[in-house]
């Protein structure tokens, strides 16, 4: 979302900016607990979430994963080796491009995954909230925006 450039932000900008923040550091903190509870990582609970919710398939490369975790290349590995370590994942050769790695859910994983995500669906409600807030600010903005433009 990009909020119009000559509009200074307002006291409920920041309002609203303040408590989607506090939103997701509430969830994300949350998540982490959890997992903890759980015996894997956040990070690694993150990645079984991304191998599983692909697009289209029940798989992903590290490319991919490194992309939905907004992380570097050789992170990804490191952590796709330290969840293949823990009995979580497994990495397979993609069979039409031996280049490509794919990266597949051990039962172990998949069990781990089903627990916390079925724990993460009551969390989200406040996240959306937020979200709805914040998205409404944004276009009472750009309405008064085009009110001080008119």
């Amino acid at each position: 979302m990009t909020l119009p450039k000559t509009a200074p932000p307002t006291k409920a900008t920041f309002e609203a900016l303040s408590n989607f923040r506090y939103q997701l550091r509430m969830f994300m903190r949350f998540s982490e607990d959890v997992a903890a509870a759980d015996g894997i990582t956040s990070l690694q609970y993150q990645l079984l979430l991304h191998v599983c919710g692909f697009p289209g398939r029940e798989w992903a490369t590290i490319g991919e994963i490194a992309e939905r975790l907004q992380s570097q290349h050789h992170g990804t590995v490191a952590l796709v080796t330290r969840c293949e370590d823990a009995g979580l994942v497994e990495r397979r050769r993609d069979p039409t491009d031996r280049r490509q790695v794919q990266v597949h859910l051990l039962p172990a994983g998949r069990r781990h995954l089903r627990r916390l995500a079925a724990q993460h669906r009551g969390e989200l409600g406040a996240l959306y909230l937020a979200i709805g807030k914040l998205k409404d600010e944004a276009a009472w903005l750009e309405q008064e925006q085009g009110r001080a433009a008119g």
